[in-house]
């Protein structure tokens, strides 16, 4: 029931998305896997090619029912007779075929491995999808903290330079002083201009990802949280081999080489099949004058056709069907290893991002208490407004750091979900 709900709630914000002018529309990280997969061009069309691929399935499987074929035809033989006489013809044939050497049912599976592959090609676009779209998104929201913390750093170093000028008019400070402070605002500017650049790349990233509209205004709702768990690198790697999109496809792309080469093989084998006609025509017989005798019949037959030379066609054909084969098992072991690689990568940058992790706490502990510390003495009387606001600052810094640490965590723990192929089944 709360699905539905979510389900109905999320249809009626993407009608109203498209109208929205100016105004910012805050995504969850469901909300923008589930428009991604439901508007991104590369899915659709790659679901449009699975529906044509089920298409050629039930194609193939037609070639096992029999086939019915009526002619009917009428002439007028006019100036050649005394009297203008009609002429009607007509058949109607079936046909079934009983062996084909295994082409008709090799071509049915053949185009079943088809739709395997394309369903793999489909699985492995949304895998690719999600994974850009949650690193997107993470990486949007890791960026508007950042513009944050730089607002406030900008704030800081205006606040420094007001004292620092005061001091240099009374002379308790140099114009070097002066000078140093001024460099500093310069910088936060530049780095809090930075930033909101780079919130509005990652912005026009996620509605190419998400195809909105460039004028919608989108920001990320969300935070960093992390659970670390115990990951086994051979158990992921078994996992991997099952699971992932490539695997399936290759596997796939090799059973399709092995049914091609039976169709190829079929080429030097016999075709039998069984027919019934049925005739049913008129025409002249009378030598004085044309008179109609309508002339029925049936013929019932059985065919049989084999190639006995053919130039050794279907030879280098079968070769060739050999090569592909070996061809597809070579791409298959190439995509083993470099999930291996791929997989060890992700397992290594996910320890890294944990003991990355487990320095910024420690460090946004210490700043957190220096902050509570500068705040009592600020109550006393004893720090000064900038000192406080200094601590302040410096807390914030260990608290994105903290937050970039997580970040790099989750986006390490999406690449390992990815690799083993488990990251569409946990959308």
């Amino acid at each position: 029931m709360h699905c539905k709900r979510f389900i109905l709630l999320l249809i009626i914000m993407l009608l109203i998305l498209p109208l929205a002018r100016g105004q910012d529309i805050s995504l969850t990280l469901p909300e923008a896997i589930y428009i991604a997969l439901r508007e991104n061009p590369q899915v659709l069309l790659k679901e449009n090619e699975l529906e044509k691929a089920k298409k050629k399935i039930a194609e193939a499987k037609s070639a096992l029912l029999p086939s019915l074929n009526l002619s009917f035809s009428i002439s007028e033989t006019q100036g050649y007779y005394s009297k203008d006489t009609q002429q009607q013809n007509a058949s109607l044939g079936l046909k079934q075929t009983l062996y084909s050497g295994g082409k008709i049912i090799n071509t049915i599976r053949l185009n079943e491995d088809n739709f395997e592959i394309t369903q793999a090609i489909l699985d492995k676009t949304k895998i690719e999808l999600i994974f850009n779209t949650a690193k997107a998104f993470y990486s949007l929201l890791l960026a508007e903290e950042l513009a944050q913390l730089n607002n406030e750093i900008l704030k800081n170093t205006t606040s420094h330079l007001e004292a620092i000028n005061v001091r240099y008019q009374n002379g308790q400070a140099s114009s070097l002083e002066v000078e140093n402070i001024k460099k500093n605002q310069k910088k936060a500017e530049e780095n809090y201009e930075n930033s909101l650049n780079q919130i509005q790349e990652l912005k026009s990233l996620i509605k190419n990802l998400l195809h909105l509209n460039e004028e919608v205004n989108i920001s990320a709702s969300g935070e960093f949280t992390y659970a670390p768990e115990e990951i086994a690198f051979d158990e992921a790697f078994v996992t991997a081999l099952g699971k992932r999109p490539e695997i399936k496809q290759y596997e796939a792309e090799i059973s399709r080489a092995k049914k091609s080469a039976e169709i190829v093989r079929a080429g030097n084998r016999p075709t039998v099949y069984a027919s019934w006609d049925y005739y049913s025509r008129s025409h002249s017989t009378s030598i004085i004058g044309p008179s109609k005798n309508p002339n029925d019949y049936n013929v019932v037959g059985l065919s049989l056709s084999w190639p006995i030379f053919d130039g050794w066609q279907t030879k280098l054909r079968l070769d060739e069907a050999m090569l592909d084969i070996k061809q597809a098992q070579i791409a298959k072991d190439m995509v083993k290893r470099d999930i291996g690689l791929e997989l060890k990568n992700a397992y290594l940058a996910l320890k890294d991002a944990l003991s990355k992790i487990k320095t910024a706490e420690a460090e946004t502990s210490f700043y957190t208490n220096n902050y509570q510390t500068v705040k009592e003495k600020y109550s006393q009387g004893i720090a000064s407004n900038l000192d406080l606001s200094d601590a302040q600052i410096q807390n914030q810094t260990a608290f994105f750091n903290r937050n970039k640490a997580i970040y790099e965590y989750i986006v390490a723990k999406l690449a390992f979900e990815k690799a083993t192929g488990g990251l569409y089944e946990n959308s």
